[in-house]
């Protein structure tokens, strides 16, 4: 089990139901007496940065799409793609440049090299982001990109394809698909 970091360290307290000691964590300055709320709590805390960048990514992504789409109309779909790709290794470049310069030949090392398609992927990312937002606009694209998203990213875990750990699966999960893809709909009344 993971050690909490100090930060998160807080003092025991002494239960007045009992006189045994508890970990002591307080939501609203109230201590929390139930195991489950406790770990809740301590999960949600590590978890909440995730939360936050992929909120962060997907606002982003709606804005680099509404970008992207201006640059199509004034040029073409090609060169605002090529031009999306070129200022991205720049700015990738930099970071590598100015966050410890790791090795690069590690990529070539990979044992799987279709794994290296990624920026393949991603040029035809660009170019179908570009399309949907010009054709339907960027909410509704960008809806359906994350539903289309959401059922891609369950189907690779639920078959456990490009050696991403199988996951078993949830009934539960599907029907927050189904949800996602009811809210589709929804949207566009």
């Amino acid at each position: 089990m993971p050690t909490i970091p100090r930060i998160l360290r807080i003092p025991s307290y002494k239960s007045k139901r009992s006189a045994r000691y508890k970990a002591g964590i307080f939501v609203k300055n109230k201590p929390v007496d139930n195991f489950s709320t406790g770990l809740f709590f301590y999960v949600g805390v590590l978890s909440m940065w995730g939360i936050i960048i992929a909120l962060v990514s997907g606002a982003l992504m709606s804005i680099q799409g509404v970008f992207n789409t201006e640059v199509t109309k004034n040029s073409s779909l090609w060169a605002a793609n090529s031009w999306v790709q070129l200022t991205a290794f720049i700015v990738c470049a930099a970071a590598w440049l100015f966050t410890g310069r790791q090795n690069i030949t590690g990529i070539f090392h990979i044992d799987h090299k279709y794994m290296l398609l990624g920026g393949v992927i991603g040029a035809f990312i660009t170019l179908t982001v570009i399309k949907s937002m010009d054709a339907l606009g960027p909410a509704q694209a960008v809806l359906l990109i994350v539903v289309s998203q959401i059922a891609v990213a369950y189907l690779i875990e639920v078959f456990g394809m490009f050696g991403v750990e199988k996951a078993a699966f949830e009934w539960s999960k599907l029907l927050g698909l189904a949800l996602a893809i009811s809210g589709i709909f929804i949207f566009q009344r």
